[in-house]
């Protein structure tokens, strides 16, 4: 099966004395196995890369979810360590990468930290332990060690009519995970609304009048792809996307041939 090649976000750990650049094998076997694409790490040294070159040889871009917060100062909010931890290399590199994706119409999924940096990027911010504010329910996760807890589905979530996530679900209710202590507050000009959760908290958005699908939502999909229905749908939108992309790339170099 032809598999197109797709950009994945990194975060910068410490650990065995060095410095890696990773991802979380769940979003690694999500997009193979519910997208049908090839995942490609990319490295978090912000503008060291050529991105342009990189979203010619790629045909889309995911953003995975991360312990770290996208750093305030971005986004002009409270920099002080309680919103963290952070993690400004791949902030270096996330951003641009957004915007320059939307720009040439290459597929865009963004997960968990994603949709924050989606909304960073294109101008709007970010809401820090929302479980304080009046009215809102506690998005985190239990405290567990087991992992299927964390993840666990357990949080409605509205999507909106005629929004790009209908053509996925279909409108109204579906259940989806939660594991998140910061949202989107403000949105970004460019982003519309696509779906929340019953306190109001954004939980999904798309790009306006987007050249191809671009899509972030604050829940884990990645976590259940080979077991809920729900989860698997919104790769394989994904991955049919990328794969549109990567036909219609062949059949411009063809023509120019």
């Amino acid at each position: 099966m032809h598999q197109p090649l797709v950009a994945i976000s990194t975060d910068v750990r410490q650990f065995d004395n060095y410095t890696w650049h990773a991802a979380p094998q769940q979003y690694l076997e999500a997009a193979i196995a519910g997208a049908g694409v090839f995942p490609v790490l990319v490295p978090s040294f912000g503008d060291r890369l050529d991105i342009d070159e990189l979203l010619s040889s790629v045909d889309g871009v995911m953003l995975t979810g991360s312990k770290s917060n996208v750093h305030p100062s971005l986004y002009g909010g409270d920099t002080s360590e309680a919103n963290g931890p952070y993690d400004p290399a791949r902030d270096a590199t996330t951003l641009p990468l957004i915007r320059r994706a939307i720009e040439r119409g290459v597929p865009l999924l963004a997960i968990c930290r994603g949709i924050q940096e989606m909304n960073v990027a294109l101008g709007g911010t970010l809401a820090t332990e929302i479980q304080e504010r009046d009215g809102s329910l506690d998005h985190r996760a239990p405290v567990s060690d087991n992992q299927d807890e964390r993840f666990g589905i357990r949080q409605k979530v509205t999507i909106k009519a005629g929004s790009c996530l209908a053509g996925v679900f279909g409108e109204g209710d579906i259940m989806v995970n939660s594991v998140h202590r910061q949202a989107v507050d403000r949105l970004g000009p460019k982003l519309q609304l696509e779906a929340v959760a019953a306190d109001g908290t954004v939980e999904a958005v798309s790009v306006k009048d987007a050249r191809a699908f671009a899509v972030g939502v604050q829940w884990h999909p990645e976590y259940w792809v080979k077991s809920d229905s729900i989860s698997v749908k919104i790769f394989r939108a994904f991955g049919d996307a990328v794969r549109l992309h990567a036909t219609a790339k062949a059949g411009a170099r063809a023509a120019a041939e």
